[in-house]
């Protein structure tokens, strides 16, 4: 392949991207030596295998992708903004909604979760950490080199640019002969092993690593949520890893799974990535449930109601998120029997939602609400996921979907799905645990500022859109003409995505405010909260519990203050913890070698980095590290620092 075939060009916006990464990746490379924190660095957060740390490096991950992907959105609502605008051409669109939908979905909501269950749940059910904490670095260097391998695609070689979902024979190199889709096949691979190995992890560690007393009917509703979003993770990843890896032999080796001559069959891939696909829009959800559940009573000063129809209601809906694949193609030729089935499902699945929503609503029925900025998010949720709900059950029937179909109505159900599904939810959880993080609060007036612009900068991108696919304007349309009267509803949607971008820029200057001037938090629990995770420091130290915690009900730390049983009794003794390893990151970057091998079919790189990667495996299967132990002595001094007694 020749240089300039390796590199895009031709676009202005790709040389500007070039630049500036160039100059940003000097920028930190001059700034690193230059106040010589390589090591700090090295030792303190690229080998660490703490989960917090590894929480707050998916949530860092998570923000810098919300942007990312963001600048696509913004860039596409750019180009509908006016009839037959010229800012983007048909292809550059295409890349331009394709990378959007992964990034979004993959990079964005999946990191942000993660990230917030690896830093709560340990802390939630009385841990030190989770069970396998080495493993526990190698999910996240293989998501964020499976990401990285993704965004590099826009500068080299060319981005996917048969939309989110990949279609075939879209997908194809008949259709697409450019890499892009190559990076699609292998980049996701590479990240979705990470996520694979994160469910695992997070289902043995909420299993086997509960706090003395704490059964499964006395976890906080966010671990539950976490364990069945952990449950779906095991059985829908899988799927993907097949069907990338069909997808890749198609594209690399010329076999012929997902053609449309030779015995191949198309609609086999659609099949299997929504096997999928359903399935992860609740692997992102079932999680927002519990961060819900958890803001809204700490909030309301109760106690969540129905627990336990909470629980069996996120119970029937992972059951039920594997039954409705289907309904994404009922216009693809499938007769009534099985259009009647999906369809069943598909609205059957709106129950058990609906069984949550009233149960939030019980919760806030004479509670003591205190209106923060976590608790506006929650309350927002409940109404502007009600509309993506209602059309989620107009889109379940088949025959009216022959209408709604692949038109702006999908787009904007999806969005009133996943935005106050998923993106409300962890900027909530962002704000609400991010003291037990840093030992401080976010500002709480600017946070206020963020959450009003986003919300109501969100109805006016998305609300229009309902009537344009109703009016018949179809998802991936790049142009329109003035005629089709899709003007000034495009218009509208376009100016609230400028105010979405600047509510989320609201949201970064907040962090950058609260960092320089925001009042330390000595307590460890300033939000008066329930659940154990608050019962500890702020910052939590390196252990999370001097002395574990024996659990006897829900909610123990507000049982606690109220003069109920302490959790921490016993003397102090030494604790065993894991040590830092720099094995995940050389894996992983080794990883990233062979996936862009694999991209460009450079077939001696994919050899080498094959054998490193099964070499670094029997390095660690052969190595004895022990970890090590913190010393009583210790223990007790980090104690009264935290404490401020030895200030």
């Amino acid at each position: 392949m020749k240089w300039d075939e390796l590199l895009v060009t031709g676009e202005p916006m790709i040389y500007g991207a070039q630049i500036s990464i160039l100059i940003v990746s000097l920028a930190i490379v001059i700034g690193l030596t230059y106040f010589k924190k390589w090591g700090y660095l090295w030792r303190e957060w690229l080998t660490t295998v703490d989960h917090k740390k590894i929480g707050i490096m998916y949530i860092i991950s998570a923000l810098i992708m919300l942007f990312r992907g963001g600048a696509d959105a913004i860039l596409m609502r750019a180009q509908l903004a006016v009839p037959e605008n010229g800012l983007l051409n048909s292809q550059h669109y295409n890349e331009i909604f394709t990378t959007h939908g992964v990034v979004m979905i993959l990079f964005m909501a999946m990191p942000f979760v993660i990230g917030l269950m690896n830093v709560v749940v340990p802390l939630q059910i009385g841990a030190r950490d989770v069970a396998f904490p080495r493993l526990n670095a190698v999910s996240f260097w293989l998501f964020f080199v499976g990401a990285m391998l993704f965004n590099i695609s826009f500068v080299i070689g060319g981005s996917p640019d048969a939309g989110w979902t990949a279609y075939f024979p879209l997908a194809s190199l008949e259709f697409s002969p450019t890499v892009g889709n190559n990076y699609y096949a292998i980049a996701l691979q590479i990240s979705g092993i990470g996520t694979l190995l994160t469910g695992v992890n997070f289902i043995v560690t909420i299993l086997k690593m509960r706090a003395p007393g704490m059964t499964l009917m006395k976890m906080p509703m966010f671990t539950w949520s976490i364990l069945i979003t952990s449950v779906i993770i095991l059985f829908a990843f899988p799927v993907l890893t097949v069907a990338l890896a069909l997808m890749a032999f198609d594209r690399l080796f010329g076999s012929q799974f997902f053609t449309m001559a030779n015995g191949g069959m198309d609609m086999l891939w659609a099949n299997l990535f929504w096997v999928w696909g359903h399935p992860e829009v609740y692997i992102v959800v079932l999680p927002a449930f519990g961060i819900y559940s958890e803001i809204i009573a700490t909030f309301s000063r109760k106690n969540l109601y129905g627990y336990k129809s909470m629980v069996f209601s996120m119970v029937v809906i992972s059951v039920l998120s594997f039954l409705v694949w289907a309904h994404h193609f009922y216009t693809m030729g499938h007769g009534a029997t099985v259009n009647g089935f999906f369809s069943i499902t598909t609205m059957a699945i709106a129950v058990p939602t609906g069984v949550k929503i009233f149960n939030w609503l019980f919760t806030l029925r004479k509670g003591r609400i205190e209106f923060t900025t976590p608790m506006l998010y929650s309350l927002a949720f409940i109404p502007i996921f009600t509309i993506g709900g209602v059309t989620g059950v107009m889109l379940a029937m088949a025959s009216a979907d022959y209408q709604y179909h692949n038109t702006m109505f999908l787009v904007a159900h999806f969005h009133y799905v996943l935005i106050p599904g998923t993106v409300f939810a962890v900027i909530a959880g962002f704000y609400y645990w991010f003291p037990k993080l840093f030992g401080f609060r976010l500002n709480e007036k600017q946070g206020k500022l963020a959450f009003w612009t986003i919300a109501i900068s969100f109805n006016v991108t998305f609300l229009p859109l309902f009537f344009l696919g109703l009016k018949g304007m179809t998802r991936r349309m790049y142009t329109y003409s003035a005629s089709t009267g899709f003007g000034p509803l495009n218009l509208i949607a376009s100016i609230g995505s400028v105010g979405l971008l600047i509510g989320f820029m609201i949201l970064v200057y907040n962090i950058y405010w609260s960092f320089r001037y925001a009042p330390r938090d000595k307590t460890g629990d300033p939000w008066n909260a329930r659940t154990l995770e608050w019962s500890t420091h702020s910052p939590v130290p390196e252990y999370n519990f001097a002395i574990v915690p024996k659990v006897d009900g829900l909610d123990p730390f507000w049982e606690q203050k109220k003069g109920g049983k302490q959790l921490y009794e016993g003397e102090l003794e030494e604790i065993h913890m894991p040590n830092n390893s720099g094995q995940p990151i050389i894996l992983s970057a080794i990883f990233f070698v062979w996936g862009f091998g694999m991209v460009f079919s450079w077939w001696p790189a994919v050899v080498i980095s094959t054998i490193g990667i099964v070499v670094m495996l029997a390095i660690r299967s052969f190595e004895k590290d022990h970890g090590h132990h913190i010393p009583v002595s210790k223990i007790r001094e980090t104690e009264e620092r935290l404490r401020g007694e030895n200030a």
